[in-house]
């Protein structure tokens, strides 16, 4: 293994002179891991001792790998030099250091991906070389959906650890949609005792004539959340948690009925939707239903410590309530102008209400519609264009535009995909994506916090068809988001390719049910199962 094959490719990489050498691990192979640094070491014996099979015990000497903070150095920077004497890896912070373990993982081979030894007679080695890197962007993120299909506690800790050796450090956790609540809140027990399961699953597609006749769902304990947040901080990981306002919940309406526009529809009637798409029955504006999600936000700020909150604000059909009277009276009340105004005076309420708890509101574009709450950030999803108003008016921005990053959308325009959605989106086109619209000037470019990809699991039923989608393409895309490349078309797609080859065997060391280069495996095709494939390149809107 060389430096060559890194991925995210660092800013610098370079040889110890005089020789190309490698400097060796063995049973005498000490750890010291300086003030600040303690987490990391415990990360470093939990995953590359195991799997080398080298205790590393505490100490220091000549033949140690040392880890430091040295505060020269950018917050999430690190630098790695292995000499003849030993190998320090330094960060300007933990999480620097973290990112540096990460690479120092890579630089012993896909082996050191493993979870036991596979050879107790290996000779382990790392290239004596000197590398230097710091991140583009300091949101560098992954959304997953567990409401369409839940991801029990194990896969999502599973993929903190993938999210982890990509060097990405956000995980938007998607947890209510009308298909299923997903966190306990103790205040309102229904909320997962009705809301968390489904009777049923549309197979493929919300056209396909497919079901699953299972029901479906399942839900975190606030245990397991608390679980989850404190595995995604030993791993420099932020969650940030979203429970979607005013639109998507019909599973919370049916679980308490009076919280949708009872004047125009019997809630009581609505269960946990079993279909995809955008669902006609949202929330009522009124002040029990602000009441009722203050409640919930109040549970969920005990749980996630994230500046972040995520309230969704997207996909809000405003049917109900032109038909409504109760809606229409909060119009005129408000002096909020029509149901546009409506839903922004949904947002503000609760970007107000997070402000005053030190906390920060983040919603999908929709949230500009009507005009866009005061200390609001953007998640730009429809396209650039969201992310771009949002930033030209002063706003934070995470670019995420479903064009480009949605991993949902099919790989390949070949017959074999399973249940095809969307764009293709090939990893060459993931690793040409570039999250910095050329609108924006230096200034405005500054509200762009950086990118995530998104992964919504309507036609993924469990953790391999979420392998499947998102593997290779995450890794593309999080070197899009650490590594400083050139402008998209001048970016060296032969070389990234190059160094997928022996980040293949990372992925088959982690059990990672990646889409194959040279299409699906038979296990992985879904035949027979309707998607809906957009033919064309993407709009770049």
């Amino acid at each position: 293994m060389t430096f060559e094959q890194l991925i995210p490719a660092p800013i610098s990489t370079r040889w110890v002179p005089p020789t190309q050498g490698l400097f060796p691990l063995d049973d005498e192979t000490v750890l010291h891991a300086q003030p600040g640094t303690e987490g990391v070491a415990r990360w470093l014996r939990d995953t590359v001792g195991a799997a080398t099979g080298l205790p590393l015990p505490d100490g220091e000497n000549d033949n140690g790998i040392v880890l430091g903070v040295d505060p020269a150095l950018a917050d999430e920077a690190y630098r790695i030099v292995v000499d003849g004497h030993a190998i320090r890896i330094d960060g300007g912070s933990a999480a620097g250091v973290f990112w540096g373990a990460q690479t120092f993982r890579q630089l012993l081979g896909p082996e050191a991906f493993r979870r036991a030894p596979v050879d107790r007679e290996r000779q382990w080695t790392v290239p004596m070389v000197v590398i230097e890197d710091s991140p583009r962007f300091r949101w560098r993120g992954m959304m997953l959906d567990v409401a369409r299909h839940f991801m029990p506690k194990d896969g999502v800790l599973r993929y903190l650890d993938l999210l982890a050796a990509h060097k990405l450090n956000v995980f938007h956790f998607h947890l209510t949609d009308d298909q299923g609540w997903r966190i306990e809140i103790k205040r309102y027990p229904k909320l997962t005792e009705a809301g968390s399961w489904r009777p049923r699953s549309k197979w493929g597609h919300r056209a396909s004539e497919l079901w699953h006749d299972t029901p479906h769902g399942g839900f975190y304990t606030q245990d397991d959340i608390r679980e989850i947040v404190a595995y995604a901080h030993e791993r420099h990981i932020a969650v940030v948690p979203e429970i979607d306002i005013p639109g998507h919940s019909q599973a919370a309406i049916h679980a308490y009925p009076e919280l949708g526009n009872t004047d125009v529809v019997d809630t009581s009637s609505l269960g946990v939707w079993d279909t995809w798409g955008v669902n006609p029955n949202v929330l009522a504006p009124t002040e029990n239903t602000l009441r009722f999600y203050e409640g919930v936000f109040e549970e969920v700020l005990e749980l996630f410590p994230s500046t972040f909150i995520h309230v969704g604000g997207d996909e809000c059909p405003k049917d109900q309530w032109k038909a409504s009277p109760t809606a229409q009276a909060r119009i005129k009340e408000l002096g909020v102008g029509d149901e546009n105004g409506l839903q922004s005076w949904f947002i503000r309420h609760f970007d107000t209400w997070l402000t005053e708890r030190g906390r920060r509101l983040i919603g999908w574009d929709e949230i500009l519609e009507g005009g866009l709450a005061d200390g609001a950030t953007v998640s730009s999803w429809r396209g650039y264009g969201g992310g771009i108003a949002a930033a030209k008016a002063g706003h934070d921005v995470v670019m995420c535009p479903e064009q480009q990053v949605y991993l949902d959308h099919r790989q390949d325009a070949g017959p074999d995909e399973p249940a095809p959605i969307g764009f293709v989106r090939t990893l060459e086109d993931v690793y040409r994506f570039e999250p910095l619209p050329p609108q924006l000037t230096a200034e405005e470019a500054r509200h762009v916090l950086g990118t995530q990809a998104n992964v919504w699991t309507e036609v993924m039923e469990y953790h391999a068809r979420v392998d499947y989608q998102v593997f290779p393409r995450l890794a593309a895309f999080a070197e899009v988001a650490w590594s400083a490349l050139p402008p998209s078309a001048e970016r060296d797609f032969a070389d990234f390719e190059r160094r997928m080859t022996p980040h293949y065997a990372r992925l088959d060391a982690l059990g990672v049910d990646y889409r194959p280069p040279g299409g699906p495996l038979p296990w992985q095709k879904r035949p027979g199962v309707l998607g809906r494939p957009i033919d064309g390149a993407p709009p770049n809107v």
